[in-house]
């Protein structure tokens, strides 16, 4: 009889250490600076299912803006983990990025479904908006360029379709301070007409041309400029969508509520004055996606350039606009 309840009880204990594994994953703490995706993916739930469920099981545990709470534990989904179909791709190549950063690695499926078309401002026979720091030119087409190249990769690795409306062969993301100017921009591969009407219809055409192939619920369109006001008119990030249109305005509102976080985290005693509004632009009016419309800031001002020189920063706008656009996605 006792050696019945010996074995009954180390069967009991052998039954309780195999669950151990499963209970620890069932909560846990976030890291500094993991979003809620980010701390997901950590534990292999990559599915937009797995992060309802994690938002319903953890209601009322986010800060305002729906992040996590640093100490605070979150219980985990109960749905099964992301796990790649055999044939899916685990990296995507665009020749565009340059030789090192071709190769994009897909680390998530956050925007699997979505379709984004980025348009650089400007390009070809016109630079745009120019800046001077003492004999170097700094020409609003190569930095829109090399922002729009960082959003579209950063759009890629989380599973994004995207499209690279303007185009340079040969300049890929580059981490220079003065980018080189030059006028070899096409609207892919087409040269790009120096009048403007001209310029702006070929772009709309693009974009219209492959919407209508596209078969994606969710298409979207992000166009980058850079401002030119007076040299002491330090202004912020300036987003545009155009009249009437819902989800334009849902895109932009978003991706400025992003913004406003994100200055909050980093610069918390600056405060961020961007707005959005509604412009009867001639890309936001003639394109048929969704769009939004951003202004980085006026490279005639010392402090904004700083936005657009330093690599550092490019990039920081890049993930804050893709950010943006996955919140965008995620309350559709």
């Amino acid at each position: 009889m006792i050696r019945v309840q010996y074995f009954a009880l180390f069967i009991l204990f052998l039954c309780c250490s195999q669950s151990l594994p499963v209970m620890a994953q069932e909560r846990a703490k976030p890291r500094s600076g993991e979003g809620v995706s980010t701390f997901l993916q950590r534990f292999g739930y990559t599915s937009r299912t797995a992060q309802k469920e994690f938002m319903e099981l953890n209601k009322g545990k986010f800060t305002k803006d729906g992040g996590l709470i640093l100490g605070r534990s979150y219980r985990l989904p109960t749905a099964t983990k992301g796990k790649r179909k055999a044939k899916s791709r685990s990296t995507v190549t665009e020749p565009l990025f340059g030789p090192s950063l071709q190769t994009v690695r897909i680390q998530s499926h956050e925007l699997e479904g979505a379709c984004l078309y980025l348009v650089s401002g400007h390009g070809g026979p016109d630079p745009g908006a120019i800046g001077k720091v003492g004999k170097r030119e700094l020409h609003e087409d190569e930095y829109a360029y090399d922002i729009i190249l960082r959003l579209a990769r950063s759009l890629m690795e989380k599973g994004a379709k995207v499209h690279i409306i303007i185009q340079d062969a040969k300049d890929g993301i580059r981490d220079d301070r003065y980018l080189s100017n030059s006028d070899r921009e096409t609207c892919m591969g087409r040269p790009i007409p120096l009048d403007q009407k001209a310029r702006l219809q070929q772009r709309c055409d693009a974009i219209n041309r492959l919407s209508r192939k596209d078969k994606e619920k969710y298409k979207r369109s992000i166009f980058i400029h850079v401002d030119s006001r007076g040299k002491k008119d330090q202004v912020d990030v300036f987003f545009y969508h155009a009249p009437g249109s819902k989800y334009g305005k849902r895109l932009a509102d978003n991706i400025h509520e992003t913004f406003d976080r994100k200055y909050d985290r980093h610069q918390p005693n600056r405060g961020f004055r961007g707005t959005v509004s509604e412009r009867n632009l001639y890309v936001l009016s003639r394109s048929n996606p969704a769009a939004a419309f951003l202004e980085l800031g006026n490279i005639q001002n010392e402090r904004d350039r700083k936005r657009l020189v330093l690599a550092s920063n490019r990039e920081a706008l890049a993930n804050w606009i893709c950010d943006g656009i996955v919140r965008d996605y995620q309350r559709r």
